[in-house]
């Protein structure tokens, strides 16, 4: 297993819907397990496919205080999502240096295959939450700015390349 590198925004893959994953392949297991690595050596919460260049519906998410829990999901979708907001400082290694406060439902419902190649329903709060709506967006070619208004985001944008 090894930590990736993360490409650079904007890169036109992080933009790009990603593709179905059809099954749990040893492939998908490395691609999950390098994921993991380069989570753990950002450090953050969650890492998609597409950040890594890698252009699979596979996401790792790991809201733990402990660490090593990380969840392996191919092709999630949110099913239900809470009609509480939660705000929450977002950032991407693809966008290094900035950050902005994003609302996001507190608590979503999301289906997945799981590492055993089961359907699996899953309920995720808080930073769990936020961290699997924020890879979600990646996997459809979004990416936690596209939430701010167009000046916000503008802003944001500029700061980050005088950051470069």
């Amino acid at each position: 297993m090894t930590a990736r590198l993360c490409i650079p925004w904007p890169d036109k893959r992080l933009q790009t819907p990603a593709a179905h994953v059809d099954a749990i392949t040893d492939e998908v297991r490395a691609i999950w397990a390098d994921m993991v690595d380069t989570m753990e050596a950002m450090p953050g919460y969650g890492l998609a496919a597409p950040q890594i260049g890698v252009m699979q519906r596979l996401a790792v998410v790991d809201g733990s205080t402990e660490r090593g829990q990380a969840v392996l999901m191919a092709n999630p979708e949110v099913l239900h999502a809470s009609a509480q907001p939660r705000d929450h400082d977002e950032a991407s290694p693809n966008l290094p240096g900035v950050f902005a406060t994003i609302t996001r439902p507190r608590a979503v419902t999301v289906r997945f295959l799981n590492a055993d190649g089961k359907i699996e329903e899953r309920d995720f709060v808080d930073l769990w939450a936020t961290s699997v709506q924020h890879q979600i967006d990646h996997l459809n070619g979004k990416m936690y700015f596209d939430h701010l208004s167009k000046t916000k985001r503008d802003m944001l944008l500029k700061k980050a390349r005088k950051l470069r």
